[in-house]
């Protein structure tokens, strides 16, 4: 991967494919001129020899063959010259294969056997081999297919070749994994070592005969000491767990620390329930709460009321349905946790000293659409907090997807990497937080503190002119981006910009920074920068971000291939340095990572308004639901902010951990326990069918960990499947026709292919861009994020917790990643608008959690809190009409309830007083303030009446008539001032509802008062209940009403001028119609008793 290639755009359907030139230098060329001699089979140069002279790999025709694709042909393809058909001969420098003569004049006997760490790139070759000897756009014919060569894997090491106390590697105990009981050393076999030819000899040692034989292993009482140990702790540790009974509350296995040798062992991270005294209370009010909640309703429907009838029949059906949510939204909640890393142990174990750092690589992905309503600075301050991430350089790449394909965003990621090379340096020599310049340079505290080094002062004012010159340049590209040319934009070196054409451009892809040009201004490395544009074309549905971020899936599959993934929306910044290792804790942790799908953090803000009047920090979903979802089978994927795993998104199931062995009584007869328990032998093979029904369809699970603490790791890892048993057209149809893609989906650890060239991955990384790549595949269905709703993150999430995987929720101290919110009330409604919309339309989808994923790995309560998630906006039409009963109340003088006797006052009493409790209880446990909790409850009850029930409009039109709704990109915060957006107006048709049930209920409370202050005294006492009634709606409105009226008190005229006509409307068919008051047919006449003759 080249920072200097240029921009490449390309189209794979129409065969197109030129780079441009980032320097103006030359212009468009096709990427196979790019270098003089090149190899025919990759593209590659074709290199010299260790003597310095001109690789030739064919003595008898030269055909112009690279030294990579000759070892490649040699090794895994037919061993003949493409030209000729002659066999390769063995060149110098080249290990033996098998069919090699003996040639004179070669004496070359260090390679002669270099068959070092076959074993643990067995997947590589296998992933090799099916990209057919070389890579192209079209497809191979079978006799092109290689056939891969089994060689002799090198006898691995139980310590995975690291030292171990005072043991040195070559002193390590060798143990073949066909050393049986049976066999000839008469070993007991320890761990079985996975082989796949138990024939195959050992290779040999050298041995000094000067040396003793305990030097090599065999026999070292040093060795077998520390095996005793070893096992003593582990039998310890057993007998620990089963008089336990090993049970957990989601059997994660991540309970108790294990009593392992030393700290860099030990567990990476640490369940923490909550203290009982907080858990307890809060779950025994929940029980007698739904005890209240039967009588309660049991009352109510046992004494409805007569003379307003149809007002108690809608408040008793909007009170079962608030009633069913609260209990969907409640039992999710049960079994709230917290988590807790450990980030030393992390270094400790997986960045030795004087070692390469062996933490996992990571791709992380940005998204932004519309650069004039996301602001290039926002992204730029983004990408900058990624590329200065404290993690291993080699180890993070950023890829940043531009699906609006505009030259502006473009140019801003031109200018951001030139500034990252000053920015990174800076951040890291001083270890500052958050590394987002504008955030950072805004911070109101002293930043001088523990800050001890005497430059500092000097290179932070240096650095923040800096960043000040590069917002002028920014803010410059912005103005000139206004007004765009007739003839369309044009790069520097006067071609056309690809992106000109919004709907209808070829892919594009810019590398910016790589192996190669990425060093800052320390000379250090950066981590890979990538600007990616997908294709698009007229006919296409495209899927939106959701297609978006499969695109980025593929490309960085096929450039990096990273086991990890973080995606990040353009406006959320890395606020914790530390992130990835945060994340890195669970995926990493031997005990936990291998079924975790993805690590969630929660979201954070910045820019908000001290009272929150919006509810946008979204304290209680955060604080408290996703605490409780930690505990069953993990938080629900929230769309930013997330570290996943990439084998995840191809549709795989997660691995099956093993039971512990149950306890059983050995001294009755079998027959016996036949008789006395038919049912249990019948419920196993119930489950062994439907094991083997379900298939995992994926491959062998990559290079093993030969260590000590894998030997009882309780995985027993994904099913091994053998690269011929896969047909090839399976893997086409699933992840589509790049034989890179579906080779790299075999890596489970990562790692691109070696044969492979960065000309011919960035041909590759076009053609998975391609428009018409997902067509009769599995794109959107099965694998990568799942088409069919505006909120695709509910629905990926979904699919993954069905196959079995489960997520963690990590809330570290300082929070992982900070973003902006909307301020001002329109756009907060349609954010909240677009999320209620995806719900619906997953509650009308075939993946509704009511009837969708029974069979797999979702656990009930788990579903629970899905069919939370998609039926809530369904609560907008129960909610609505609650929130009118008032004024019809107040205007009619009935009540939804009769007069209350004793019996039924306390139970209405103690339904409010459980309501209370269980609102306090989850403060104490969650640690949220009152302020937070009350600006959510009255959120709800705004964007209930507006945003959810207009959603559950178009979810209905959208699914039945085909007709689609379109949602609006979420402004950003502004720069014009603090809080300056909170004040701003923005007409939309959702400020009606809420408008119109502000000025009926008003009007509601001053005809009930008039009413009272006409009929005297006795009149006063049943119109409180009916104050209190409408007083509840207006106090939850309140925000919603200071919206309205804004920064200087001025409402606009529209909403006034509509809310008063649905009022006026309202009641004065309410007088005409007057339905619940008794109709009468003429004048009562009675014998009034007196003589008027």
């Amino acid at each position: 991967m080249e920072a200097s290639a240029g921009l490449v755009a390309g189209s794979h359907n129409r065969n197109e494919l030129v780079v441009i030139r980032r320097d103006g230098e030359s212009g468009p060329k096709p990427l196979k001129h790019l270098s003089g001699q090149i190899c025919q089979i990759c593209g590659d140069d074709i290199g010299l020899t260790v003597d310095g002279e001109l690789f030739v790999a064919c003595n008898e025709c030269a055909f112009p063959i690279c030294r990579t694709c000759y070892e490649y042909e040699r090794m895994e393809g037919n061993q003949v010259c493409p030209q000729c058909k002659t066999r390769f001969k063995r060149l110098k420098g080249c290990a033996r294969v098998a069919g090699d003569e003996e040639e004179d004049g070669i004496d070359d006997l260090e390679h002669e056997f270099s068959f070092a760490g076959r074993d643990k790139q067995d997947m590589q070759y296998m992933a090799e081999s099916m990209l057919q000897g070389h890579m192209s756009y079209g497809r191979g014919t079978d006799l092109d297919m290689p056939h891969v060569v089994h060689t002799m894997p090198q006898v691995p090491l139980l310590t995975n070749g690291q030292m171990v106390d005072d043991i040195p590697p070559e002193q390590h105990a060798l143990v073949p994994s066909f050393m049986g009981a049976g066999g000839g050393g008469g070993g007991k076999r320890i761990h079985p070592l996975p082989f796949t030819d138990p024939s195959l000899p050992v290779q040999p040692r050298s041995m000094d005969p000067s040396k003793d034989l305990a030097a090599y292993g065999y026999g070292s009482v040093a060795w077998k000491e520390r095996m005793e140990n070893w096992k003593q702790k582990q039998e310890k540790f057993h007998s620990m767990r089963n008089d336990s009974g090993g049970k957990d509350w989601d059997n994660d296995g991540d309970g108790p620390d294990l009593p392992l040798m030393d700290e860099a062992r030990q567990p990476l991270s640490r369940k923490l329930p909550l203290p009982s005294s907080q858990v307890n209370p809060y779950r025994m009010i929940i029980i007698i709460r739904l005890v209240v909640v039967g009588f309660f309703f049991h009352y109510r429907v046992t004494h409805p009321v007569s003379d307003a009838f149809a007002l108690w029949l809608i408040s008793v059906i909007c009170e079962i349905w608030f009633a069913m949510s609260w209990i969907l939204d409640q039992f999710p909640k049960w079994l709230p946790i917290e988590r807790e890393t450990y980030l030393d142990r992390l270094s400790l174990r997986y960045e030795k000293e004087g070692q390469p750092s062996q933490l996992a690589s990571v791709d992380l992905f940005v998204s932004t659409v519309d650069p004039l309503k996301e602001p290039p600075l926002v992204t730029a301050n983004t990408v900058l907090s990624i590329l200065a991430v404290d993690y291993p350089v080699d180890k993070v790449s950023c890829y940043v997807s531009d699906d609006g394909a505009a030259m502006l965003t473009f140019e801003a990621l031109s200018e951001t990497s030139e500034f990252a090379k000053k920015w990174v340096p800076f951040c890291k020599k001083f270890n500052i937080e958050p590394r987002a310049p504008e955030w950072y340079f805004q911070q109101k505290i002293d930043y001088l503190k523990d800050k001890v080094m005497p430059s500092f002062v000097k290179e932070r004012r240096a650095m923040k002119r800096e960043y000040e010159e590069f917002k002028v340049r920014i803010n410059a590209l912005v103005a000139k981006a206004q007004k765009v040319p007739e003839e369309g934009w044009t790069m520097q070196d006067g071609t056309p910009w690809p992106g000109n054409n919004v709907r209808d451009h070829p892919g594009m892809i810019q590398v910016f920074l790589g192996q190669s040009g990425g060093h800052d201004t320390d000379g250090n490395e950066l981590p890979r920068l990538v600007y990616v544009s997908r294709e698009k074309r007229p006919g296409f549905n495209h899927h939106k971000k959701a297609g978006a971020m499969n695109a980025l899936v593929r490309v960085s599959a096929v450039l990096t291939n990273a086991p990890y993934l973080l995606n990040l929306d353009c406006d959320h910044y890395i606020n914790n340095s530390k992130a990835l290792r945060e994340a890195m804790c669970f995926m990493m942790d031997p005990l936990l990572g291998k079924r975790v799908c993805y690590v969630q953090f929660p979201q954070r803000f910045d820019g908000i308004d001290r009272h929150d009047r919006y509810a946008n920090r979204n304290t209680v979903f955060f604080d408290i639901n996703m605490k409780g979802l930690d505990g069953i089978q993990g938080p629900i994927y929230v769309g930013t902010g997330c570290v996943f795993r990439r084998q995840a998104f191809y549709g795989f199931d997660a691995p099956k951990a093993k039971k512990p062995p149950t306890r059983t009584c050995n001294c009755w007869p079998k027959w016996c326990c036949c008789c006395c328990c038919p049912g249990r032998k019948k419920k196993k093979s119930t489950k062994a069918k439907q094991e083997k029904k379900k298939t995992s369809r994926r491959g062998d699970s990559g290079a093993p960990v030969f260590a000590l603490e894998g030997i009882e790791e309780g995985i027993e890892g994904m099913e091994n499947q053998k690269l011929s048993m896969v047909p090839e057209t399976k893997l086409e149809k699933k992840f589509g026709q790049s034989p890179v893609f579906v080779a790299s989906t075999l890596l489970e650890n990562g790692g691109t292919l070696k044969s492979a060239t960065p000309a011919s991955l960035l041909k590759e990384a076009i053609h998975v861009i391609s428009c018409g790549y997902e067509d009769k595949t599995d794109w959107g269905k099965e694998v990568g994020w799942i088409y069919g709703s505006v909120t695709e993150d509910i629905l990926t999430g979904f699919k993954m917790h069905c196959h079995g995987w489960r997520s963690i929720y990590c809330v570290p101290p300082r929070p992982a990643f900070k973003g902006s919110a909307p301020l001002n009330l329109s756009d907060r409604l349609h954010q909240v608008l677009r999320w209620a919309l995806g719900s619906v339309e997953i509650f009308l989808s075939r993946h509704c959690p009511l009837w969708y994923g029974y069979g797999g790995g979702l656990k009930w309560l788990e579903r629970l809190s899905y069919i939370n998630a998609t039926v809530y906006p369904l609560t907008s039409i129960p909610l609505l009409a609650y929130c009118t009963l008032p004024a019809v109340c107040l205007l009619t003088g009935k009540f939804i309830t009769p007069e209350l006797s004793n019996v039924a006052s306390l139970w209405f009493l103690s339904l409010f007083i459980c309501i209370f409790a269980t609102s306090i209880l989850e403060m104490r446990w969650s640690g949220i303030g009152l302020d937070d909790w009350w600006r959510n409850e009255q959120f709800w009850v705004i964007g209930g009446v507006s945003s959810h029930l207009f959603a559950v409009f178009q979810g209905l039109l959208k699914v039945l008539a085909g007709i689609d709704t379109n949602f609006t990109v979420t402004s950003k915060a502004g720069d014009d001032g603090e809080f300056s957006e909170l004040y701003t107006f923005k007409w939309t048709t959702l400020l009606i509802p809420p408008t119109t049930l502000l000025v009926i209920n008003l009007i509601g409370v001053v005809a009930g008062i008039s009413n009272a202050i006409n009929n005297g005294y006795e009149s006063w006492g049943p119109l409180f209940g009916r104050l209190f009634f409408a007083f509840w709606v207006i106090v939850h409105l309140y925000p919603f009403l200071k919206g309205l009226v804004g920064k200087h008190n001025r409402t606009p005229t529209i909403i006034i001028v509509w809310s008063i006509l649905l009022a006026s409307i309202f009641s004065l068919l309410w007088v005409r119609i007057d339905p619940f008051l008794p109709k009468d047919d003429g004048p009562v006449l009675e014998e009034c008793g007196l003589d008027c003759n």
